[in-house]
């Protein structure tokens, strides 16, 4: 287990094993690759994402695929990077109707909230970067657990963003929504940039891109630190590292890429209200100064591609190793009146993965028509514990597991045009799953398999008049921790019996929408969904992880608008609405803790290549239940966020961000559960809050060369 030594040490070994790795491969690379074929059988259409001139400048564009569902879309990098913000996940809010906050410290995974979800720190929310998978499963923090602090936003490409369980090769974790992020294969310029802000903020980046041989080697190196407004200072301590050789294109051509990733850092976690209304603590006081984590990811991953008018193969594969070690103390003296509550969970994983497709071109009954047929597979080799500890000294065990976890998953889809103005999208996945766990309570120890089969089906009609109809439905589904399928009795005192869980839970949902672009300038959508869930995944405030609940729907609408008005002023506008409730009646309420009801946000972009340009963003957060009867409910928050920045013709730019420039004072997460205080002779349920930062300002100096 890491001690608070360990936590103060630079780890360069991802670096290291980052340069060798992608050096050995680029030296054994000497042949282009082979022009596609000549065959032209008439296909659907394809369009491109047309990526501006960006910061760094970029690469040429990846091609995109035309949407089947009204709330898919894609953004550029270009788009991320162009709004302000304080935190690499809240880059991923590009996604409309996307919320990231943090409750416990910088180097933790993001709080993650969509289509009236608390998607805790992911799950439901399938992100992938560069063709590997973000979330973990069978987590020693929670299911589904997706930290993208390892993703250096510049080098992002493009982001898809879908929602819903409609697609074929979408599988565990993407039910709410997922994220599919592609990295730039080359940059035109290199670059570097110095930010200094506020609160005890440094970050600095470079990143270079040469020719080498018959392709392009892309290096990135950022290194951040930050305090934050906290009485005990995060001091974060982050690192960052990639290397990316690629030849060709991306849909002709290979990449390989490595990356390395490590952080430390001391955080300051929910704290009870209670404890600030009687002045016990400052509104960014702790409660237990010793909180904090460390974590570490090194990943290997790699790209192949062919296409041509007749066909289309891709295959990715991937290595990953991380390691999390996590110091909380959600309770305070609720289990231990003497030591207190504070409680280390640690994952160590190996996981490998694979995920290939081909995809036939041709025609039905004369009709264009393409049919994709995937495989997806993956492998976690998982040790987590879970300790109890004071000031990081180990007072018991509760549970040391090693859980090995596999999963295949096939699927086909089929994409017909029947007319002009109609399309259909027919698909069906099936996934296996097994896991081995051996723990050291051996009552919970065993192997469990199961398996799950998910249709998709999704209609599209028009354009007409610019305009588009879509109709989408299907199953999906997502894992539960493989430990709660095998447990028998409760790792606390190893007798009292525990409920097992299934290992894989059905969802369903469907979705109607309109997309159009009749007014000039203009894309704008609105969609009506409702999704389904056989169990809600919970979180646990005493134990900071989550649990399996009841059944439950979610009803709502979105709308999404971009508006270019002219080459220098775009406006970004999005809301959300979501009705979420348990379905099977209960006495203790309906109301799904933590689902929020309203989401919007605003954005304006100004500027063009050169001279001034800027951004400001608005986020509205709304009121959200925290317990099953609604009576207690965490308050909607407001914020706003702005850019300034000048642009000059030798390449270098200055740029002033600006967050929380109101100083508003809410909240970025809200709880309810037991905790006792030291001193209180019982537990007390109250609200546990993490304040939002006040208003910081940061200064950032780059240069392209």
């Amino acid at each position: 287990m890491c001690t608070v030594s360990d936590c103060g040490r630079w780890n360069f070994r991802g670096l290291c094993i980052v340069a060798l790795s992608v050096a050995s491969y680029v030296a054994l690379t000497e042949a282009q690759a082979q022009s596609p074929s000549a065959n032209t059988p008439t296909t659907i259409p394809e369009i491109n994402v047309t990526v501006a001139p960006r910061t760094p400048p970029s690469s040429a564009p990846i091609p995109i695929r035309p949407s089947s569902a009204a709330s898919e879309l894609s953004v550029t990098g270009d788009t991320m990077v162009a709004v302000p913000a304080s935190r690499t996940g809240e880059f991923l809010e590009t996604a409309p109707g996307l919320v990231v906050t943090q409750h416990s410290g910088e180097g933790k995974a993001n709080q993650y909230f969509l289509r009236g979800f608390n998607l805790d720190h992911g799950t439901d929310l399938a992100i992938t970067i560069d063709g590997m998978p973000v979330n973990m499963r069978t987590h020693g923090h929670g299911q589904g657990y997706s930290d993208v602090n390892f993703l250096i936003p510049e080098l992002i490409s493009v982001m898809r963003i879908r929602k819903g369980p409609y697609y074929a090769d979408e599988g565990d974790f993407s039910s709410a929504g997922a994220l599919r992020i592609d990295l730039l294969d080359r940059l035109d310029k290199h670059y570097a940039a110095l930010t200094a802000g506020s609160l005890g903020y440094w970050r600095g980046l470079a990143l270079n891109s040469i020719r080498v041989g018959a392709g392009n080697l892309i290096s990135g190196l950022e290194v951040n630190t930050y305090n934050g407004p906290w009485v005990i200072p995060d001091n974060v301590r982050k690192f960052n590292g990639l290397l990316r050789y690629s030849q060709g294109t991306y849909e002709d051509g290979f990449s390989l890429t490595a990356m390395g990733y490590s952080n430390n850092w001391t955080s300051t976690d929910q704290v009870a209200q209670r404890a600030i209304d009687s002045g016990l603590i400052s509104r960014f006081g702790s409660l237990d100064p010793t909180d904090g984590g460390k974590s570490e990811r090194l990943s290997l991953s790699g790209r192949w591609s062919r296409s041509d008018a007749a066909s289309a193969t891709r295959v990715e594969a991937y290595a990953i190793h991380s390691t999390l070690v996590l110091f909380n103390d959600f309770t305070y003296f609720l289990e231990d009146p003497v030591n207190g509550d504070q409680f280390s969970q640690t994952d160590r994983r190996n996981l490998y993965g694979i995920n290939a497709s081909h995809t036939l071109k041709g025609r039905i009954a004369g009709r264009p028509s393409e049919t994709t047929f995937g495989i997806q597979s993956r492998y976690d080799d998982v040790r987590v514990g879970l300790v109890k500890t004071a000031d990081h000294i180990t007072l018991s065990t509760v549970s040391d597991d090693r859980v090995r976890e596999s999963s295949v998953g096939l699927y086909a889809q089929n994409t017909t045009r029947w007319t002009d103005w109609f399309r259909s999208i027919i698909g069906i996945r099936n996934d296996w799953y097994s896991a081995q766990v051996n723990s050291d309570t051996p009552q919970n120890s065993g192997t469990i398999n199961a398996s799950v089969a998910s249709p998709k089906f999704g209609m599209v009609f028009g354009p007409f008049a610019k305009t588009e109809l879509f109709l989408n439905a299907g199953y999906g589904f997502h894992s539960n921790d493989a430990r709660g399928s095998t447990i028998t009795v409760d790792p606390n005192d190893k007798v009292t019996p525990v409920p097992k869980t299934p290992l894989l839970v059905r969802s369903k949902g469907a979705e109607v929408g309109v997309r159009t672009q009749a007014i000039r300038g203009l894309d704008s959508s609105i969609a009506l969904f409702v999704l389904d869930f056989d169990s809600e995944l919970l979180f646990v405030g005493d134990a900071g992880t989550t649990e399996p609940s009841r059944p439950s729907r979610r009803v709502g609408v979105e709308w999404t608008n971009h508006y270019k008005a002219n080459s220098w002023l775009t406006f970004d506008l999005d809301f959300a609405y979501t009705r979420a409730h348990f379905t099977n009646n209960d006495p203790v309420g309906n109301y799904i803790p933590g689902s929020p009801t309203s989401v919007g946000s605003l954005a304006i972009l100004l500027g063009e290549d050169k001279g001034w340009y800027g951004a400001v963003k608005l986020r509205y957060f709304g009121i959200r239940p925290l317990i099953e009867d609604n009576s207690v409910r965490a308050g909607a928050s407001t914020l706003l966020n702005a850019r300034a920045g000048y642009k000059f013709n030798n390449g270098v730019q200055v740029q002033l961000d600006a967050f929380n420039i109101l100083n508003a004072h809410p909240n970025q997460i809200e709880y309810f559960y037991e905790s006792q205080l030291r001193g209180e002779p019982t537990g007390v349920f109250d609200r546990h809050i993490h304040p939002a930062e006040p208003l910081a300002v940061r200064l950032t100096v780059a240069a392209q060369y």
